[in-house]
């Protein structure tokens, strides 16, 4: 694989920003290294998404993702937001707006990479989780699947607690509205046009009972969700292992 730190700046931001991108590179010779071929149309592409306390290079410092990429032969953009909750804040940037309009531009301007439905895919965990099933749910068209490991799911009930009450005063101007909250989002939408949804979360992680309402939710609404709900807290050796099934689930076409 090559491993690329990219600074750029955003429009959308007003500033200059990074994301750390793995991309495919079939190999032979590297020793230890399992590597997959990639088509002559580019790599299948997964948007990898940080949590509140992270940045663009947590993914890569506290797991193997590039080494499972590497195995499946995916490209992984993982993109920095700060604490942003991934949406166009109240007093603040655009990054709603820079995620879901902007960031796919630039990819496909710097990168080889598939540009296909059937290819393109969004994970995250904790503040990444919500960020990847918000963005599945508000566009559907462009993701074949979606999945939040250990997600803030209850957006508008975190919001509701006076701990860091300045987050949503900040992000949301007080309370998440409907295109933030991923309860309305899921009853407004068509259950045949979204993409495949996988939920995991730790029976011990204080996000526990909003990713349980929110696979509820999802059940009402006929839809057929991967769920891993297993003993875990929300710490990275659970999301390292829980990547690792996200990768296997994904739709990958032979390579």
């Amino acid at each position: 694989m090559a491993l690329v730190t990219c600074d750029f700046f955003s429009e959308a931001l007003e500033l200059g920003t990074s994301m750390t991108v793995v991309l495919p590179q079939p190999t032979e010779a590297q020793i230890g290294v399992a590597s997959t071929a990639t088509s002559d149309a580019g790599p299948p592409l997964l948007y990898l998404l940080h949590g509140m306390s992270d940045d663009h290079t947590a993914w890569l410092r506290y797991t193997s993702i590039e080494r499972y990429a590497t195995a499946l032969g995916v490209a992984v953009v993982m993109p920095a937001v700060a604490r942003s909750f991934y949406a166009d804040e109240a007093h603040g940037h655009r990054y709603w707006t820079y995620l879901s309009e902007e960031l796919p531009t630039v990819v496909g301007r710097f990168f080889r990479v598939s540009e296909r439905r059937e290819d393109t895919f969004v994970a995250g965990l904790s503040m990444g989780g919500y960020g990847a099933l918000k963005w599945a749910l508000r566009q559907p068209e462009r993701f074949a699947a979606a999945a939040s490991l250990s997600g803030a799911l209850d957006v508008v009930g975190l919001a509701g607690l006076a701990e860091r009450r300045e987050l949503p005063d900040r992000i949301f101007g007080g309370t998440p509205g409907p295109d933030d909250d991923l309860f309305a989002l899921l009853a407004d939408a068509d259950p045949e046009a979204l993409p495949s949804l996988y939920v995991a979360c730790g029976t011990e992680d204080q996000l526990f009972a909003g990713n349980t309402r929110f696979v509820d939710a999802a059940y009402e609404r006929g839809l057929d969700v991967e769920v891993d709900f297993r003993p875990g807290e929300h710490e990275w050796g659970f999301w390292d292992t829980e990547i690792q099934g996200v990768l296997r689930w994904l739709p990958l076409e032979p390579a």
